[in-house]
């Protein structure tokens, strides 16, 4: 079911739609299997890269198309409702095109073109072991040496681990606290940089997540981002962007399973009529049908917010609170829609429950989300 979108312009109306073309004729026959047999979906980054579709929200002068964040969320969620290991991954190479873009020296920024055209695909490397919610916590090392930085470190649960072409790294320079980070780009191929075998996941499976190892990696100076010791505040400003990318992926993947649950449910007969005319079923669909569209207007609140120039940290914690909880019980309750059919692998509203869980975790969990949104409250209320 196409979902009616009010659109800011004629530009991204043609974008939605060129969108919804690509994720029927491209994605969603690919989508199932991929899944299946967790194979990187490296082909479908090109095309959406070729279409124009990887670097939407920047500007057009750095290789980007220029668009809004409200449009660019709403391409996210298109995408995600018919296969979400895609549209996470558009979102977290959108996420690692940040810190070059807006923090990057001339030279890297130079790069930028390869990146938001589809040529490269980026991953982000904050997470280890035991910083995961607690990001000020990192001990992967980076220790300056004449031209290069020495790393050493381990990164966890990181998208596109063994498949990007570049990697937006954090690592401790001093032992100051979240004052000691740094930020750099990495190659994907970069020396002294080995990979994990992929995590074993219980869904997303299609999104090849796993470590990377820095062992003495000689990292050239001149691929630092940002001042030393600039680098917690950098990954600070683009998670509260990334947070609004997953809460539309989120939309999406809730989109598609309510659309798979109406679809059955109009098509299933029970008692010589179709089970959506039942009283106890129909008021399902419709909860179903009120979360979804009250996520997304939550995260296009938030980003349109963006758009604008206004705050919108609190906004982003609440749109990813409010959609990805929407999304486990959308999911969940498609699954209780198509009843014994719903629990087998022969219709994907399994595999969309399975997928929704990972969002209340990454991007920060939705514990912490609830944390960071109380803070703005306890700060607004001292004034």
């Amino acid at each position: 079911m196409a979902v009616e979108r009010m659109l800011p312009t004629p530009e991204a109306e043609d974008l939605i739609a060129l969108t919804r073309e690509i994720a029927a004729k491209e994605l969603a026959p690919r989508a199932a299997g991929a899944e299946r047999d967790a194979a990187f979906p490296r082909e479908a980054f090109r095309v959406l890269g070729r279409a124009g579709l990887l670097g939407l929200p920047y500007p057009e002068d750095a290789g980007g198309g220029g668009q809004p964040y409200e449009v660019y969320l709403q391409v996210l969620e298109e995408i995600g409702a018919v296969w979400a290991s895609v549209a996470v991954g558009v979102s977290v190479h959108t996420l690692s095109c940040f810190a070059p873009h807006s923090f990057g020296a001339d030279a890297l920024r130079g790069r930028l073109p390869d990146m938001l055209g589809g040529d490269l695909l980026g991953g982000y490397a904050l997470s280890e072991a035991q910083a995961g919610s607690d990001a000020a916590a990192l001990s992967t090392r980076a220790v300056r040496d004449g031209d290069v930085y020495r790393v050493t470190g381990t990164k966890m649960w990181i998208t596109h681990g063994g498949e990007a072409d570049f990697y937006v790294l954090f690592a401790r320079t001093s032992d100051d606290g979240g004052r000691g980070i740094s930020c750099f780009l990495v190659d994907g191929d970069q020396p002294g940089l080995t990979f994990g075998a992929p995590e074993r996941k219980m869904g997303l499976t299609g999104s090849t997540t796993a470590q990377l190892h820095f062992d003495d990696a000689p990292v050239p100076a001149d691929r630092r981002i940002g001042a030393d010791g600039e680098g917690f505040p950098i990954a600070l400003a683009a998670l509260d962007s990334g947070r609004l990318g997953i809460a539309a992926c989120a939309v999406g993947l809730a989109q598609g399973a309510l659309d798979r649950a109406v679809a059955y449910a109009a098509e299933r007969e029970q008692f010589g009529r179709p089970i959506i005319e039942n009283q106890g079923l129909a008021f399902l669909l419709a909860d179903m049908a009120a979360a979804v569209e009250s996520a997304r207007a939550t995260y296009l609140d938030a980003a349109r917010r963006k758009d604008r120039g206004l705050p919108f940290a609190r906004q982003a914690s609440i749109a990813k609170l409010v959609a990805t909880d929407a999304a486990m019980r959308v999911t969940t309750d498609a699954v209780q829609v198509l009843g014994g059919y719903g629990y087998t692998r022969d219709f994907p509203v399994e595999r969309y429950m399975r997928e929704a869980k990972v969002m209340q975790i990454f991007e920060g969990t939705n514990q912490i989300q609830r944390m960071v949104i109380g803070r703005h409250l306890a700060r607004a209320a001292r004034g």
